[in-house]
């Protein structure tokens, strides 16, 4: 199943980000260069939740899931690991 959300019309904030990326078995968030991966369950609401939300305070985007997996954020290198 695809569902596709436009993030300008449907915002995510921190309560509704969390409710998504709790049960999530990893979530990698990339900014810039840079990519740290994250196991809910283990890290916890803030660690996640301070690399996942944007500046406006709603979920940062792109944000992808592929069943138990998010990718949040952009990195070219990321992207082509993960599509292997």
């Amino acid at each position: 199943m695809v569902e596709l959300v436009d993030a300008r019309k449907q915002k995510i904030d921190k309560d509704a980000a969390w409710a998504m990326l709790q049960s999530a078995r990893s979530v990698t968030i990339a900014k810039g260069k840079k990519f740290i991966r994250f196991a809910p369950a283990e890290d916890g609401r803030e660690a996640v939740l301070k690399q996942a939300m944007g500046p406006s305070g709603n979920l940062r985007a792109p944000t992808y899931r592929v069943g138990d997996d998010y990718v949040i954020g952009f990195n070219a290198d990321l992207y082509s690991d993960w599509v292997k």
